[in-house]
């Protein structure tokens, strides 16, 4: 019988340690790590020749997905970045439009254009909610998503609680707001913010109320897919925990939490999320965080 599942993808960009050491992985010894901690793929981007042949060599024989990442400004950018995901056989293209239009209507050409390229060449494409893109702002995507019904989304919604600053609790017509974001949207990227802070370190007990709130989100988007995917869809789901600026640091510089740590927790928290949303199972008890 088939059966809706979930990838879970780790960031290429959040295996960068950015720490005072000047320390760096290697790009192997990073699929290393998440191949063995037992994440189905990875997320990476898609512009640079270079570097996706790096890449693809990395990943030859481990079998993990690829999600590839791009932010085009014009239409022949999407068009070169379909073809170095073709490289590395993504999953899909995210695409961040890194370009910033005042008006609505300057920007239907571009996400026209995009898609038709996009379905052209058989490539899935998602529009990343994402501060300083064209999606930067949480009502004018949501315009958009009006004006332009066939866009994607791949939510990650750390950029709009920043963005709108949303109070706490969450009022019904923010809620409202998110959860049309949610019922058009295809993958995701997870990291916690706060109405402050783009990422919370998940494990300080005084962030419990954002991590607790994002898994609710993540809760009702997975629902909200099953209800518009196939039978035998896959769902990606990228643990994106970045390093500074993104990371809290502390006065030397160095990463408050072992973000790594907390990237497999996250893992785990939303793998058993997916199952209670999906199948109706409850995830077991014993991580300290979740009620």
């Amino acid at each position: 019988m088939s059966k809706r599942s979930l990838l879970i993808l780790q960031s290429l960009w959040a295996m960068e340690r950015r720490q005072p050491d000047g320390i760096e992985r290697s790009i192997d010894h990073n699929i290393a790590m998440i191949q063995e901690a037992g994440f189905d793929g990875i997320s990476t981007s898609c512009t640079d020749p270079a570097q996706v042949a790096l890449v693809a060599r990395a990943l030859a024989g481990s079998g993990l997905a690829v999600e590839g990442v791009c932010f085009p400004q014009t239409i022949d950018h999407l068009k070169n970045a379909i073809d170095l995901a073709r490289d590395l056989d993504v999953l899909h293209l995210n695409v961040q439009p890194d370009i910033r239009p005042r008006r609505l209507a300057d920007c239907i050409p571009l996400l026209e254009g995009w898609i038709r390229v996009a379905q052209d060449a058989g490539m899935p494409i998602y529009f990343e909610t994402h501060r300083n893109r064209m999606t930067t702002d949480l009502l004018f995507t949501l315009d958009l998503l009006d004006l332009v019904p066939e866009m994607r989304l791949l939510a990650d919604l750390s950029h709009f609680l920043v963005g709108r600053e949303f109070w706490y609790p969450i009022s019904d017509e923010d809620e409202a707001l998110v959860r049309q974001v949610l019922d058009r949207t295809w993958a995701f990227h997870g990291r916690v913010a706060s109405r402050e802070q783009i990422q919370v370190e998940i494990t300080f007990p005084q962030h419990k109320m954002w991590l607790d709130l994002f898994l609710r989100w993540w809760k009702y988007g997975f629902k909200s897919w099953q209800r518009r995917a196939h039978a035998d869809a896959c769902l990606s789901f990228t643990c994106e925990l970045g390093p500074q600026p993104y990371a809290i640091t502390d006065r030397d510089g160095k990463d408050t939490t072992d973000r790594w740590q907390e990237t497999l927790l996250l893992k785990s928290l939303v793998r058993n999320l997916f199952e209670e949303a999906i199948n109706g199972e409850r995830p077991p008890a014993g991580n300290g965080l979740v009620a």
